[in-house]
């Protein structure tokens, strides 16, 4: 098959193309610098200079495709630099969707996300749940926004499948879930949130069920594909029994609420976890969906937290010469 894909330079983009040009497929990526896209080249997939906020730069890359892969996305903490995520998340998936129905494309894929329904404080949702109130985040909000654009469209008749992961991870990930992972291997992470909780998969069991959507996923559904549930306190034991490195401090809602008021007047400088926005952002935060329907329909089976994040730490071990 012939297949179209965004954000393939990303953490789980790239990993699609590798399993799709695997299974020999023909991949064609847009990326905005062919020049730091040679890896890609290299497996034969075909590269388009481009972007998806500019929706003709994709015309000529996504005609005569069977099937696109829309998986690009904004995914911080904090938004630094202003109109960056509704530009790339909301007005980019706008754009790709727009132009698949345009082309008549037989197929896509839309990566949206668990965030979309906001902190559950507590509370497991499933595909059929609506978050109605207002998001936290700059992310959560622009996601929520792409995610609704998806639906409509899907209403008018686009044939497309949307993805739900949860918390995603794996080695050379480009997330701040990296980033703390090396602070905390190299001792330079001072805390950790004791009640946030989400559900966990390794990066290559997401995208071979965003392969699996494609295959044989139900048009005009989503399917959540979120993994085990963990505590964040709890991967962090689990980091520090697989490397010898020491716990972190592990502060309650209160004390992160209290830090991000001090936090304020310096948010420029500090890492994105640690500014005001962040530590409200992790102070009691639950993403927890529940991915039985990926499970039951797609055959989604990740692999469990223990031996995935082992993997990953062990990886980044690696890498730092510890």
């Amino acid at each position: 098959m012939k297949y179209f894909i965004t954000g393939a330079t990303g953490f789980v983009g790239g990993e699609i193309v590798r399993q799709l040009v695997s299974a020999g497929h023909e991949v064609r990526a847009i990326v905005r610098d062919p020049q730091k896209a040679q890896w890609m080249n290299e497996l034969g997939v075909k590269l388009y200079k481009g972007d998806v906020t500019d929706k003709e730069s994709m015309r000529t890359a996504m005609t005569g495709v069977d099937g696109i892969f829309h998986v690009a996305g904004w995914y911080k903490i904090v938004e630094r630099n202003k109109g960056e995520a509704h530009a790339v998340n909301v007005k980019g998936t706008k754009n790709v969707l727009e132009l698949m129905r345009e082309l008549k494309i037989p197929k896509g894929v839309y990566t949206s996300t668990c965030a979309v329904f906001s902190n559950t404080y507590g509370k497991t949702v499933d595909e059929t749940y609506r978050f109605s109130g207002k998001y936290a985040t700059t992310y959560e909000r622009t996601k929520g926004e792409a995610h609704r654009i998806a639906e409509d469209l899907i209403k008018q008749g686009l044939p497309l499948v949307i993805a739900q992961p949860g918390m995603v991870y794996g080695p050379d990930d480009t997330s701040a879930v990296r980033a703390s992972l090396i602070d905390f291997l190299k001792g330079k992470l001072p805390a950790i949130p004791a009640r946030s909780v989400m559900h966990w998969a390794h990066v290559e069991d997401i995208a071979r069920a965003h392969i699996a959507m494609m295959e044989k996923g139900r048009t005009g559904e989503a399917y959540i594909i979120s993994g085990e549930r963990s505590t964040v306190v709890d991967m962090y034991r689990l980091a520090a029994k697989i490397s010898g490195a020491k716990m972190p401090m592990i502060l309650s809602d209160g004390i992160l609420l209290f830090m991000s008021k001090l936090s304020r007047p310096f948010d420029r400088w500090l890492p994105d976890t640690f500014t005001s926005e962040g530590l409200v952002t992790v102070a009691g935060l639950s993403y927890l969906a529940d991915d039985s329907k990926a499970r039951r329909d797609l055959g989604f089976n990740p692999r469990p937290i223990r031996e995935g994040w082992t993997e990953t730490v062990q990886h980044e071990m690696k890498l730092l010469g510890m």
